[in-house]
């Protein structure tokens, strides 16, 4: 039996029970949930950097949904901001680090 003790998508047991396993699961609590999900950006975060697919990036969106769902945070006003703050700072697209201010 292999552990693996994190969120998964909702479909995963479904489809481990296709493929003639038992898939051990429960449901976590409101803190404990936001911990979890936490814990899976951290996750989806790393597998990008290893593979720069749309596949993964679709990953890390749809976590970032799934805490903007958890905080009751409406998808549009996230994106507001995100534009306000493009406005008066930009984006990242001059490819500008920052290594010191003296």
């Amino acid at each position: 039996m292999k552990t693996y003790n994190k969120l998964v998508r909702d479909n995963i047991p479904d489809i481990i029970k296709k493929n003639w396993a038992t898939p051990h699961t429960k449901i976590v609590w409101w803190d404990e949930y936001l911990w979890y999900l936490y814990k899976k950006l951290l996750e989806e975060v790393h597998e990008l950097l290893e593979d720069e697919s749309k596949e993964e990036l679709a990953d890390v969106q749809e976590v970032i949904d799934a805490i903007c769902q958890y905080k009751s945070r409406n998808k549009e006003d996230v994106l507001t901001i995100q534009n306000k703050k493009r406005v008066e700072r930009w984006g990242f697209l001059s490819w500008i680090v920052l290594e010191k201010v003296e």
